[in-house]
């Protein structure tokens, strides 16, 4: 027998449940079973629980998984018996661009299909890439969805070069990743938050400058006044309709708005001519493929970078960690373990 954390249909942080399941079966051909040790939160995740997002009747929930593998099926040379992975968010999709295989969460764990929270899972092997040597498993459980997105926006579709200045908003996972990547590759970093306290973690990580979004509501004129007029190459959009104009009047001409996050909601209006007059890309962004994953462990390695995890809780508490999640106090990553 196993645990796994679980909801009922109905939605809800009050309907999340410690359920007892038989075992994972064993691997066959072009699967691996994975033990797994630690998952980290994302806000897709709380959508699922809370019911904003429907899924199936008694879901094992969380996109994120990290653990050793305990066995490996026929066929399977990518994997051994004792490696340490971290899970895919899109298993379907390997490499490229993002396609139609891609354009819902069918296939994604936690969501439209059985997620991580469960101390054994039996997987394809493109559910999984290795994961960081020597990180532990809630470090490399940051990797998959926040971490990721991060580096797509700004390596794989953001082109990211040294010199180049990026605006992250707030201080949650894709953010502080964000930080960390731009650190990595000389770029110079403009962390928003509405804590004078958390701009000043942001700086002792490397953030080159901080604006508090409460002490100055139409925050792009500071980061403009930062920039010297130039604006941003790179925002790290991830509230939504609540922030996107601030992020559009923050871009530079020719910059790029990767919109990641809806925090303050779906529908909002859109400064239109601004944006135009800009010549600023503003591109959707979920996630990233699994060779986006394999580039990204590499990077974190060679550079000897480590997530920032915020708070680690049991499996059990997770409707806890949810409610620690939503009250916005964290800073970087939150993490489950068994």
């Amino acid at each position: 027998m196993m645990q796994s954390i679980k909801l009922k249909k109905s939605g809800g942080l009050e309907h999340i449940y410690v359920a007892n399941d038989l075992e994972s079966n064993a691997p066959e051909k072009g699967e691996i079973k994975v033990k797994i040790h630690a998952s980290s939160l994302n806000y897709h995740d709380y959508l699922v629980a809370s019911g904003a997002m429907e899924t199936a009747q008694d879901r094992v929930l969380l996109s994120d998984g990290a653990g050793v593998v305990v066995a490996v099926g026929e066929g399977v040379t990518e994997f051994s018996v004792g490696d340490n992975v971290v899970s895919t968010f899109f298993p379907q999709w390997q490499s490229g661009q993002a396609n139609a295989d891609v354009g819902n969460f069918s296939q994604t764990p936690g969501d439209g299909a059985e997620g991580l929270a469960a101390e054994y899972v039996t997987r394809a092997t493109s559910a999984f890439t290795l994961a960081p040597q020597g990180w532990s498993h809630e470090e490399s459980a940051t990797i998959t969805t926040a971490g990721l997105t991060a580096w797509r926006a700004l390596v794989t579709d953001g082109n990211l070069k040294a010199g180049d200045t990026i605006v992250t908003l707030g201080t949650g996972g894709v953010s502080i990743a964000a930080l960390q990547i731009g650190k990595m590759f000389g770029a110079k970093v403009i962390v928003t938050s509405s804590s004078n306290e958390k701009i000043e973690k942001a700086k002792a990580l490397g953030a080159f400058a901080g604006v508090n979004y409460k002490e100055h509501p139409e925050w792009a004129k500071e980061v403009l006044a930062i920039t010297h007029g130039k604006g941003a190459d790179h925002v790290i959009e991830v509230g939504g309709p609540g922030t996107l104009a601030q992020s559009v009047e923050a871009v530079a001409v020719g910059g790029k708005i990767s919109l990641i996050g809806v925090l303050t909601g779906f529908a909002g209006e859109l400064p239109i001519g601004v944006l135009m007059f800009k010549q600023a890309r503003l591109q959707g962004m979920l996630v990233g493929s699994r060779t986006d994953q394999q580039d990204y462990v590499r990077a974190l390695e060679s550079n000897n970078v480590r997530p920032v995890v915020d708070k680690v809780f049991k499996y059990a508490e997770l409707g806890k960690a949810f409610e620690h999640q939503i009250n916005g106090a964290h800073f970087g990553k939150i993490c489950v373990q068994w």
